[in-house]
This record gives C-alpha cells, sequence and structure tokens, in this order.
C-alpha cells in the first residue's frame, strides 16, 4: 500500500465510486459479498488499491495546504516541481491561533514584532504526492489557498 486506508466513512462516501472500481474489474455486488466472506485478504488488497487510486488523485490535484497550532500557522503552496512555505508564528505565547479571535489577533498584528514569518521554497526531496501526503499525516490539511494567497499578496507589495 503506497498510503493510508482510507477510513469506513470515507468508503461510505465514496460508495458509487468503489462500486464503479468493483464493476470496471467485472465484479458484482453478489461476486463482492463472496469474496469478503470467503477470501478476506483479497477484499483487503481492493480496499488498499482503491484506498490508493483516490489518494493519489486526492495529492495529484491539492495546491495548498494549512496547518494550525497553537502559535504557529504554516501555509504551503504545492507546485509541480517545488513546495513554497510561509510559518507564522505567535511570539505570545497566550495568543491562539486556533482561534477566531487568535486569527484577530494575527490580522491586527502581522507586521509587528509580535509576529515572526519565515518563507521558504523547496525541490520535492521524494515524489511530489508522497511528499504531500507526508504533510498531511503530520496534521496539514486541504486547502483553497485563501490564507496563503492573501499572506502572499500582503508581503509581496
Amino acid at each position: 500500500m503506497k498510503y493510508k486506508r482510507l477510513t469506513k466513512e470515507q468508503f461510505e462516501s465514496l460508495h458509487s465510486e468503489f462500486a464503479n472500481f468493483l464493476a470496471a474489474q467485472s465484479i458484482d455486488k453478489n461476486e463482492w459479498d463472496e469474496i469478503k466472506a470467503s477470501k478476506p485478504e483479497v477484499a483487503e488488497q481492493e480496499l488498499d488499491v482503491f484506498s490508493d487510486l483516490i489518494w493519489e488523485g486526492v495529492l495529484t490535484n491539492a495546491q495548498f495546504l494549512e496547518h494550525f497550532s497553537k502559535n504557529h500557522i504554516f501555509l504551503f503552496h504545492c507546485q509541480e516541481k517545488l513546495i513554497k512555505s510561509m510559518v507564522l508564528k505567535s511570539l505570545h505565547t497566550e495568543v491562539d491561533l486556533m482561534t477566531k479571535e487568535g486569527l484577530q489577533w494575527l490580522g491586527d498584528n502581522l507586521f509587528t514584532d509580535a509576529v515572526e514569518i519565515h518563507i521558504g521554497t523547496k525541490e520535492y526531496a521524494e515524489n511530489r504526492n508522497a511528499a504531500i501526503f507526508n504533510l498531511i499525516t503530520e496534521g496539514a490539511i486541504l486547502s483553497d489557498g485563501q490564507l496563503y494567497i492573501q499572506i502572499n499578496g500582503i508581503i509581496s507589495a
């Protein structure tokens, strides 16, 4: 398995896609039920293959990631050959950037000595999708990139 198996909830939300995946292999519902009952290891392999296909599609299309913690916000722009990062760090430990008030504070203090901003660019050490998957397993989430774009626009101006 290249990535990780989807959760039960993810499989449920992708029910029709999984049915199409099985149908492409000429496996109907009755045959799938039989495989699950008599050959659970084959069923497990099918779940793993499907999971990898879904992850591959998601990761290939990923452009922006965000990772929030109490005092840091990590913003990533995943390009084809490299990843750009922006790290915002609150030097006031009582500020919680995971709250609405903390984000308001960040907006008010972005260009003060209370906030450090680090910008970086790095080529992928491994393949692009594996690097993005690692960031997700470390807590990053896919985003629409609005925060990255806004802050990048302010910094670049």
